[in-house]
């Protein structure tokens, strides 16, 4: 009897100790699980941040690598260096596959930004001068939602006011006259003192000292979420827990109260 007990003993042992083990592991796993997304600016790379602690919770360290430029962080999305991206829109991702061969996909928009156009000249759209130089950015996407502005002012005319795919070519009738001069995006702040209308973000223009509210010449209108910001992962890992952890939290009624209250007029909630 004595023999049966100690033998009962042991093994409980053993499993309490192999228990404990186990949980050691699982818990370590859960604290060394490391989440990558690649961002380059405000407020993006805010928003990220502020999400850190919901991500800790859930078991994922979030590491925010900084990226220069926006072509960098598909690049590194796309050669798995990070686990996703969260700076663009659709249709700039889809211009990106494109060119890439990439798989990229969509999981989530989370903000569409208030784009509009600049003056450092006039106060009035009226008052621009025939001839004048208009910076637009130079990518296709970006262009289309820059001439689409225009359009929408009536200050130019596109063939098909419905495309999503619009180049200067594309452009029905310009009464003004203007000259259009394609720039990269994140030089279009350079762009803004020495040309006659400048296209920007907030994202960018606040940098230096302007916002579509107050400094807006022009200011998009229209309620379309085709350009929002989202966070995009791959077609092999859009459906791992780490990147619906992500999602969730940048869905968080945290980030809508960003976006409602330190964003207000200059971005919406997409989401």
């Amino acid at each position: 009897m004595k023999k049966l007990f100690s033998i009962i003993s042991t093994l409980i042992a053993v499993a309490l100790v192999l228990t404990a083990c186990s949980s050691t592991n699982q818990e370590t796993k859960k604290e060394n699980t490391v989440v990558k997304v690649a961002s380059h600016t405000a407020p993006m790379t805010d928003m990220l941040e502020l999400v850190k602690e919901d991500l800790a919770k859930e078991g994922y360290t979030l590491e925010i690598v900084k990226v220069s430029d926006n072509v960098q962080a598909n690049v590194a999305l796309k050669n798995k260096e990070v686990d996703a991206n969260f700076f663009q829109h659709k249709l700039f991702m889809q211009m990106f596959n494109e060119g890439n061969q990439a798989n990229l996909t969509q999981i989530q928009p989370i903000y569409d930004a208030v784009v509009a156009f600049y003056s450092k000249d006039i106060k009035d759209i009226k008052d621009l001068k025939d001839g004048a130089d208009v910076a637009i950015p130079s990518d296709p996407t970006n262009m289309t939602r820059a001439l689409r502005l225009l359009a929408e002012h009536k200050v130019i005319t596109l063939k098909d006011p419905n495309s999503f795919s619009v180049k200067v070519e594309d452009i029905a009738e310009n009464p003004k006259n203007l000259k259009f001069s394609p720039i990269a995006l994140l030089n279009l702040n350079e762009a803004y003192n020495e040309k006659d209308l400048v296209f920007n973000y907030p994202a960018y223009i606040t940098k230096i000292g302007l916002s579509p509210e107050k400094d807006g010449l022009l200011v998009e209108k229209t309620g379309d979420l085709t350009f929002a910001v989202s966070l995009v992962a791959r077609e092999d890992n859009k459906d791992s827990e780490a990147v619906k952890a992500v999602k969730k939290a940048l869905t968080s009624d945290k980030i809508k109260d960003f976006v409602n209250t330190k964003l207000a007029n200059v971005a919406k909630v997409a989401f």
